[in-house]
């Protein structure tokens, strides 16, 4: 299944009685409201995923902020959301897939191929002028069986040794890869060896992803294209994700380093780099 489903295309399956899993996922760091603005509006049918706790177990230091869930615990939400094993399931958010693309890349992993994102998410909706539902909505559970292994992951060893062997994208903003700032993590700084790959960069204004062509111009022009081995974290696997469906868009494989940087920097053994260079200014 395509990586995309632009508006029109999901307004004519709901329109012609398809059946659409459609799975709200409004989350962004610093935000806890994400359940409240669903149930303010939300696309007719969808059902609100809460990412904190469906999608990532607690957080602990040496897995990072939002660890992966256990297989049996993310095949859990996934029947509560719905989805069977012929269901074709569309993700968004209010901000651009950034955090969507976590329940994309999870699905992906855990074998289920029939999901997509929405692109530009609820705020193509609105722009369509169609209209919105208020309150919860619960669905009728699914039966779906999900397995792992369906996507390219890495871990702090490989992420350590990853920029000898291909790139290694950072997809966190300019100033927290540079370590001028650190809201969240312990230390400030990148992996040695990494590339800042901002998210906002595989977007357009509208939040919509950037067309395949644009986005491999984007990939090269950091090192990267269908054959280079490419890994990608963020601060916490989340917006990596993001990343990972952009190269997919452009035709690119990727895999994900889930722990990300809230792994790796509570590891007072390993290295952070400071500065705009992957090599950066080393301290332990």
């Amino acid at each position: 299944m395509d990586t995309l489903m632009d508006v029109s295309a999901l307004h004519a399956r709901m329109a012609s009685g398809q059946r659409t899993v459609l799975l709200d996922v409004r989350w962004a760091l610093g935000d806890p409201e994400g359940r409240a603005h669903y149930l303010e509006g939300h696309i007719p049918g969808a059902v609100y995923v809460d990412l904190p706790t469906e999608l990532a177990e607690p957080a602990e230091p040496a897995r990072g902020r939002h660890p992966l869930p256990s297989r049996d615990k993310f095949q859990a939400a996934a029947r509560r959301w719905g989805i069977s094993a012929d269901d074709v399931v569309v993700a968004h958010d209010d901000a651009g897939n950034t955090s969507a693309a976590r329940l994309w890349w999870m699905l992906r992993n855990a074998g289920f191929r029939s999901v997509c994102l929405l692109d530009g998410g609820l705020a193509a909706w609105r722009q369509a002028g169609l209209p919105l539902q208020a309150g919860p909505v619960e669905a009728v559970p699914g039966n779906v069986t999900l397995a792992g292994g369906g996507m390219g992951v890495i871990d702090a060893a490989q992420a350590a040794d990853w920029a000898n062997r291909g790139v290694l994208l950072d997809a966190r903003a300019g100033e927290r890869y540079r370590g001028e700032i650190e809201p969240v993590d312990p230390r400030a700084g990148h992996i040695p060896g990494a590339v800042s790959a901002p998210t906002a960069g595989n977007l357009d204004d509208a939040g919509r992803f950037l067309p395949a062509e644009r986005l491999r111009l984007r990939f090269s022009r950091l090192g990267v294209d269908a054959a280079t081995p490419t890994a990608v974290y963020c601060g916490s696997g989340v917006t990596a994700a993001h990343e990972i469906a952009a190269l997919e868009i452009a035709g690119i494989p990727a895999a994900l380093f889930p722990g990300s940087f809230s792994e790796w920097s509570n590891d007072v053994s390993r290295p952070v780099a400071t500065g705009a260079e992957p090599g950066g200014a080393a301290a332990g």
